[in-house]
């Protein structure tokens, strides 16, 4: 069977098209995919754009949590975000603004995104990053699952109302999510038509 033939087989995300002919090859290759994601993530929470008014920046790290899960599906994605949060409640600063641990604001978005990077992962699985209408909907939809969970947070660990919250934590990030999902329904079909070529 041909890469191009195996590329396009149903049930497989980006992750997958990386050769791991044996089973600890298979382990290492997905340890180093974890890793990396979880440093692509570090990394791109130290882009950050402040918001008058709110504790909450703008910054790379919702993106790059959304383009983790989506190419290395459910399990991977999950794994990635969960030692990207371990690793930043432990004290290593690479949260957003070089911050770490838990009692931030902010952290529930962490929270949020570890569970987007799974959502995501799993509908990538099915194909919902092959095309560019279903992956605008896909990074909408992790998009939606971060703030489900981190706008809560923000609202109880500030004591804010929950309409403050969302005032503060939802609404001035809508247009920078807009980008970004510009930017990945550009990026992620893409890298499928690539693999067929």
């Amino acid at each position: 069977m041909s890469t191009a033939a195996a590329s396009t087989r149903p049930g497989q995300v980006l992750a997958d098209l990386l050769p791991a002919s044996t089973v600890p090859r298979a382990r290492l290759r997905d340890a180093a995919l974890v890793t990396g994601g979880a440093a692509l993530t570090g990394l791109a929470a130290q882009i950050v754009l402040p918001v008058p008014g709110s504790p909450v920046p703008v910054t790379g790290q919702t993106f790059a949590a959304l383009l983790v899960g989506t190419a290395l599906g459910a399990g991977r994605g999950f794994a990635s975000l969960a030692l990207y949060a371990l690793v930043g409640m432990a004290g290593v600063p690479w949260f957003a603004e070089g911050t770490s641990g838990a009692s931030m604001p902010s952290f529930g978005y962490v929270l949020g995104m570890l569970l987007a990077a799974t959502v995501v992962g799993g509908l990538a699985r099915r194909g919902a990053d092959r095309s560019v209408l279903r992956t605008a909907g896909l990074m909408v939809l992790g998009s939606a699952v971060i703030y489900a969970v981190g706008v809560p947070y923000l609202a109880l660990s500030t004591g804010m109302s929950l309409t403050s919250a969302v005032a503060a934590g939802l609404v001035p990030f809508l247009i920078g999510d807009a980008l970004k999902a510009a930017l990945a329904m550009g990026t992620l079909p893409l890298a499928w038509r690539l693999t067929r070529d």
